[in-house]
C-alpha cells in the first residue's frame, strides 16, 4: 500500500470511529429508552415456537424472502423475492425442484374440525407462478399454478395439473391429473396438450438454472462485486466471465 493509499485508509478509519463514537453518543443520551426501540428482525429464515426451517444446501433462498417456522425446502427449489412461507400452526413441505416465484404467499390452514390445522404438501418440480396464494392445500408433483391464483383449504391439484393465471380455487377442490381450471371460482377448462405438460417441466427445469445464477449474485462478497464493477467500467468487458 503506498502513501496516498494508507492516507485514504486512516481518513476511511476515521471516518467509520467517528460514526461508531457518535452511536455509543447517542445512546447514552437515551438512556434506558434506548433498549426499548424495535430492532429489525428480518432474517430470510426464522424460528417459531419450537419449530425451525430446514432448506437444502442446493436450494435457493432470496435474501428478501422470508422461511418461519416448520417449513422444509428441498434439494434445487428457489424461493424467490419476496416470498412468505409461513408454518407457524402446521408444517409446509417443498419438494426438490420447484420454484416459489416472488410475492407468493405459502401458509396453513384452520380445518373446521375443532382444533384442527391442515398442513402445505407442494411436491418436486412445481411451478407456482408470482403473488400465488396456497393456504393449506397439496399441490402434487409436476403440477403448475399460474401467477396470482388462491389455492384455499383442502385444495388438491394432482401431478400435470394446472391452475390458470388469477383462479380462486374454493375450499376441497380436487383438479385431476392433466386437466386446466381458471376462472372465479375455478372450474374445469380443457385437458392439457402434451407440449403444455412438457412445459411445465421445462419450466421447473429453467427455473433450477436461474437460481444458481441469482444464488450466486447473492454469494459475492462487497469486496468482490466492487471490483468487478471497476473492471467492468474500465475495461468495458461483462462481468460474468470472471465468475
Amino acid at each position: 500500500m503506498g502513501t496516498l493509499g494508507r492516507a485514504a485508509y486512516t481518513v476511511g478509519f476515521w471516518i467509520r470511529e467517528t460514526g461508531q463514537a457518535m452511536d455509543r453518543l447517542g445512546s447514552r443520551l437515551q438512556g434506558n429508552n434506548y433498549f426499548k426501540e424495535q430492532l429489525s428482525r428480518h432474517r430470510s429464515l426464522m424460528n417459531v415456537y419450537d419449530k425451525a426451517p430446514t432448506v437444502d444446501k442446493d436450494a435457493f433462498v432470496a435474501p428478501s424472502a422470508s422461511i418461519i417456522g416448520d417449513v422444509q425446502v428441498g434439494a434445487g427449489s428457489s424461493i424467490w423475492y419476496g416470498c412468505v412461507l409461513r408454518g407457524d400452526v402446521n408444517s409446509i413441505s417443498i419438494g426438490s425442484g420447484t420454484n416459489i416465484q416472488d410475492h407468493s404467499l405459502v401458509h396453513v390452514a384452520k380445518s373446521n374440525l375443532p382444533g384442527k390445522v391442515l398442513p402445505t404438501v407442494i411436491g418436486d418440480n412445481v411451478t407456482v407462478g408470482h403473488s400465488a396464494v396456497l393456504h393449506g392445500c397439496t399441490v402434487e408433483d409436476e403440477a403448475f399454478i399460474g401467477m396470482k391464483a388462491t389455492l384455499l383449504d383442502g385444495v388438491v391439484v394432482e401431478k400435470h395439473g394446472m391452475v390458470a393465471a388469477g383462479a380462486l380455487v374454493r375450499q376441497g377442490t380436487r383438479i385431476p391429473a392433466g386437466e386446466v381450471w381458471g376462472g372465479n371460482p375455478a372450474k374445469f377448462l380443457r385437458k392439457l396438450k402434451d407440449e403444455e405438460i412438457a412445459f411445465i417441466s421445462q419450466s421447473a427445469s429453467n427455473y433450477a438454472s436461474l437460481a444458481q445464477v441469482h444464488a450466486e449474485e447473492n454469494a459475492k462478497t462487497l469486496d468482490k462485486f466492487e471490483f468487478l464493477k471497476v473492471f467492468q467500467k474500465k475495461a468495458n468487458v461483462d462481468p460474468s466471465v470472471i465468475q
